[in-house]
């Protein structure tokens, strides 16, 4: 594959399936890639949702390492102002022991949850003003530089986990530059800044220890089908399904229909809604192999970070498969 590709895995919790269900697709997933090439899958910490079940993305990492021998493994990321740095990297120096070689540690500033959960969090309402001097001290604790005199991660210190800025928006994109290390952008749901985050982060890179140029991500929602008129429907469900679970949060919101949904769609909020998918590559492997050419030439990207959005697991499976033989050429 001339793009690595690589996968962002919710762990999503289908219609009628189990939280234990969905940890074995999430194994499944990370198998099927493995078998087919793909750089890495990374877990997005989320709590409070019905229908996602990463929320304890070391814990998950750790699982699925057991049953997976090379693929990269992370987080997509950890939301750092919920936990202390020394935490996180005794976490992730953990893994990086067991599994040395293999994972990664994504860091994002956004609580990952609505403010009733984060306050169940004992999330300080303040703690993302600290996002830059935390990613700061998480990267010294596993270099084994403590900034802080007599405090060392054990385990971490001297596991050099990589870390990367995630971002939807201009404050990633600096970041990420000014400390020198990789960003990837989460234009699979928050498009709009793409590409001036792009020409932030190229334009002001420091190199660093771990990175001597910029290294670009771009996220895209997938569904690679053997038909396309099967692949339309699996995304129909899938937008439906988001959209549903953005705008019914809290105990007593109701349970819209699909046709309340559909309905929805057509106002002026349900298209920004739908809109905030619109980095989505639909279709028979031939039709995603143009939409992500197309993206990769359009900004740069160094790697592909793709969520592949299919309800049912044995369709995402597909998806994986179709989508890298697609990219390296040989269309199933």
């Amino acid at each position: 594959m001339t793009t690595p590709l690589s996968i962002l895995d919710l762990a999503p919790i289908a219609p009628g399936q189990t939280i234990r269900e969905s940890f074995a697709a999430s194994v499944a997933l990370a198998q099927t890639a493995e078998k087919n090439g793909y750089e890495r899958v990374w877990y997005a910490e989320h709590h409070n949702m019905p229908t996602i079940a990463s929320s304890a993305t070391s814990v998950l990492i750790g699982h699925v390492a057991s049953q997976t021998s090379t693929i990269r493994l992370g987080s997509g990321g950890v939301m750092l102002p919920n936990h202390s740095p020394l935490t996180i990297a005794e976490q992730y120096g953990t893994l990086a022991e067991l599994y040395p070689g293999r994972i990664d540690l994504g860091l994002g500033r956004a609580p990952g949850s609505d403010q009733t959960t984060a306050r169940a969090m004992r999330r300080d309402p303040r703690a993302s003003d600290q996002f830059p001097q935390d990613v700061m001290e998480l990267g010294a604790y596993l270099r084994d530089e403590s900034i802080i005199p007599g405090v060392r991660a054990v385990p971490g210190a001297g596991t050099n986990v990589p870390l990367y800025i995630l971002g939807s928006s201009l404050f990633g994109a600096g970041l990420a530059a000014a400390l020198g290390l990789p960003y990837a952008f989460a234009s699979h749901f928050a498009p709009d800044s793409l590409f001036e985050a792009i020409a932030t982060y190229r334009r002001d890179f420091t190199p660093s220890a771990q990175l001597a140029e910029p290294y670009l991500m771009v996220a895209a929602n997938v569904i690679a089908a053997d038909d396309a008129a099967d692949a339309t429907e699996q995304f129909t469900l899938m937008r439906r399904s988001r959209v549903r679970s953005m705008i019914s949060r809290g105990p007593a919101t109701p349970d819209y229909s699909d046709e309340q949904i559909d309905a929805f769609l057509t106002t002026t909020e349900g298209r920004r809604l739908a809109d905030m998918m619109r980095y989505s590559a639909v279709g028979t492997p031939a039709d995603v192999r143009t939409f992500l050419d197309d993206l990769v030439a359009s900004t740069g990207a160094d790697e592909l970070i793709l969520a592949h959005a299919s309800q049912q697991i044995g369709d995402r499976l597909r998806s994986v498969e179709l989508t890298a033989g697609a990219m390296a050429g040989a269309l199933a």
